[in-house]
C-alpha cells in the first residue's frame, strides 16, 4: 500500500505542477473554449486572481511530489478542484474527465492521510489558550 499512496500523491502533484506551469509558460496547446467560459475567465485573469491560484497549484503540487506537508497540500488543492470541476460541469463539459481523475487522486490520497485530517472533523473543539511550556521571565 505505501507504493500506491506514493504513486497517487506523485501523479496528483505532477498534474498540478504541470498545469500550473502551463498557465505561465503555455507549453500545452489548449483548444479555444466556448464563449461563456471565456467570459467567465476574463475577470479572473484580469484581476491576476488566476495567477495566484496557479502559484498555489504549483506550490501544493511540489509539496506533494516532494512528500512534504502533504495534508496541507491536499487541503489547499481541494477547493481549487471544486472550482475546476464546477467550471467544467457548467461551462465546458468536454474537459470534465481531467478534473474527475484529479478528484479521484485527491480523495484517494486524502484517504491515505486520513489520520492527519481526523482532528479537523471533530464537531466541537476548544481553542488552546496559553502555552504548555514554562516561560522564564528575563
Amino acid at each position: 500500500m505505501p507504493r500506491i499512496s506514493t504513486i497517487l500523491r506523485t501523479l496528483l502533484g505532477l498534474a498540478f505542477v504541470i498545469f500550473g506551469l502551463n498557465y505561465f509558460l503555455g507549453f500545452i496547446p489548449e483548444p479555444t473554449p466556448p464563449a461563456a467560459a471565456i467570459a467567465f475567465m476574463v475577470p479572473f485573469i484580469g484581476a491576476k486572481y488566476m495567477g495566484v491560484v496557479k502559484v498555489i497549484e504549483i506550490a501544493a503540487g511540489l509539496l506533494l511530489v516532494t512528500n512534504r506537508f502533504v495534508p496541507l497540500a491536499l487541503t489547499l488543492l481541494a477547493p481549487i478542484l471544486v472550482g475546476i470541476t464546477v467550471f467544467h460541469i457548467s461551462l465546458e463539459p468536454s474537459g470534465l474527465p481531467v478534473p474527475l481523475v484529479l478528484i479521484a487522486l485527491e480523495v484517494a490520497s486524502a484517504w491515505f492521510y486520513r489520520d492527519a485530517f481526523a482532528p479537523m472533523l471533530k464537531a466541537q473543539t476548544a481553542p488552546r489558550h496559553g502555552s504548555t511550556t514554562a516561560t522564564v521571565a528575563a
